[in-house]
């Protein structure tokens, strides 16, 4: 079994969501995540620079983020527990600017998640604890950072397990994660203005 590549999902050119190659026998398994070679050949050719890794508890969302003078493109995994991946086109003059598109990650289903420069990117946390691996081309610039609204109407991501009313902010007030684990945001993710006030 070769790793698969879904180019495109949800009709947003430049995104794939990528299944390695799983070698599994008596011992466990054995995953190749990524094969520069296999990738050139579904048309991904990026050059990764840095490799990162974070640890969250169930119900943290972390996002929306980007760089807005050094744009990265992430290869993003979930190697521990369950997150809900999503990405958003902020390309301007994109056919799809604005829209989303979101999937699960886990160390079950082992997919990965690659979203190229121009792109918003944020996750929750939908187990109780979640270790997130991401790749990227650039390295981070402290001071480069945007953002924009997690909840942003007139972006309509669909946060699994979310229940709350937009109140005309990106407040976490108000809002849980199945019904009762009140969301964790960080006070910066709070503060992003909507995609239309950028």
């Amino acid at each position: 079994m070769q790793i698969t590549v879904d180019k495109n999902p949800g009709g947003i050119e430049g995104l794939a969501v990528i299944t390695p190659n799983i070698h599994r026998d008596e011992r466990g398994y054995f995953v190749e995540t990524w094969n520069s070679r296999e990738m050139k050949e579904a048309g991904l050719d990026v050059d990764f620079v840095q490799d990162n890794q974070s640890m969250s508890q169930k119900g943290v969302l972390r996002g929306l983020h980007f760089q807005k003078n050094f744009p990265q493109c992430k290869l993003v995994r979930a190697v521990r527990g369950e997150v809900f991946d999503v990405a958003v086109d902020m390309r301007e003059g994109s056919a799809t600017y604005g829209k989303w598109y979101g999937v699960i990650l886990s160390d079950q289903n082992m997919k990965q998640f690659l979203i190229p420069e121009g792109f918003a990117h944020g996750f929750l946390v939908l187990s109780d604890v979640a270790e997130f691996c991401y790749k990227v081309n650039d390295f981070w610039h402290p001071d480069d950072e945007g953002g924009i609204a997690w909840n942003d109407p007139a972006i309509g991501i669909k946060w699994p397990g979310v229940e709350g009313s937009y109140n005309g902010t990106p407040s976490a007030m108000g809002y849980t994660l199945d019904g009762d684990l009140p969301l964790i945001l960080s006070d910066k993710d709070q503060k992003w203005e909507g995609i239309n006030n950028r």
